[in-house]
């Protein structure tokens, strides 16, 4: 059973009986004296996929939720539906699109290192790796000398997300981007 102030993104935690996923973490320290610090988090109902917004105190304790976590791997979509493969037994489990809010732009096919969140053998939601690769579809051209200044311009990468990547980098260059905050990490 974790205390509040152990919650991170990603956690199932079981709220009324329903399993809920950690979605943010947000702590506030009050200024005044002998005031513990609260722990404001949002969570994501994974059955009606209805968002909460709690907050607590840091020694509060949450039940973890009974799910089974397994390792898969992003096969296609076919219509509004994405269909994962158990790294295992080969099993495929199936997410609508909108299940997925947020995720989307980081699928890539046979990106590896999903965890998928089982409960009863059904798939309630995933887990995407800390990081991905993808390549650049589109961005304005290099900038000479660019590398030592800290300016960034807008990219489109080859799922359709779009984020800020430094000037040296051109369309065709394969780059690393963090799943949790969208921003770019490095070169492939």
């Amino acid at each position: 059973m974790p205390k509040a102030c152990d919650l991170k993104r990603g956690m199932v935690v079981d709220i009324n009986g329903m399993p809920h996923i950690v979605k943010q973490v947000e702590a506030k320290s009050p200024s005044s004296r002998g005031a513990s610090t609260l722990y404001k988090i949002r969570f994501n109902n994974l059955q009606s996929g209805q968002k909460l917004d709690e907050s607590y105190k840091g020694d509060d304790m949450l039940k973890l939720a009974d799910c089974l976590r397994t390792q898969v791997q992003y096969s296609y979509k076919e219509d509004n539906i994405y269909t994962f493969m158990n790294m295992e037994d080969y099993s495929q489990y199936s997410l609508n699109e909108e299940d997925m809010e947020g995720q989307l732009g980081y699928l890539s096919d046979g990106l590896e290192g999903i965890t998928a969140l089982l409960v009863d053998g059904n798939i309630l939601a995933i887990e995407l790796p800390q990081s991905v690769s993808l390549e650049i579809v589109e961005t304005a051209p290099a900038i000479k000398g660019a590398t030592a200044s800290g300016r960034s311009k807008s990219a489109s990468l080859s799922t359709g997300l779009e984020i800020q990547v430094p000037e040296y980098l051109e369309s065709g260059e394969m780059i690393k981007i963090n799943t949790s905050t969208g921003k770019f990490i490095s070169r492939a």
